[in-house]
């Protein structure tokens, strides 16, 4: 009696742990502007990344210029898609079914 207790016991903690909590086809529709901002957190992620190894010492001050204003110009190229976007009404993806 103990034994199918226990497996009772085992397959009910197992089942619990890795039984999907949604509907594992169901994904959310990426639009233009989640790739944008996602795009953007990247830049600026870049951005500080070559803001703290200039001061750490491994870029000359040329490339660091070089390479900040190319990440500059991409930033705001990508923020002013997102915001036409935005003006014209297109929102950020919701789930299907």
């Amino acid at each position: 009696m103990s034994l199918i207790a226990i497996i009772v016991l085992f397959v009910g903690c197992f089942a619990f742990m890795f039984w999907p909590e949604r509907n594992p086809f169901v994904q959310a529709d990426k639009t233009r502007v989640d790739y944008l901002r996602e795009r953007k957190e990247v830049i600026y992620e870049n951005l500080r990344d070559l803001n703290f190894e200039f001061l750490a010492g491994k870029y000359p001050e040329a490339d660091y210029n070089e390479q900040r204003r190319a990440l500059e110009d991409e930033a705001a190229q990508t923020i002013a898609e997102m915001e036409s976007l935005v003006a014209r009404g297109m929102k950020s993806g919701r789930a299907r079914a």
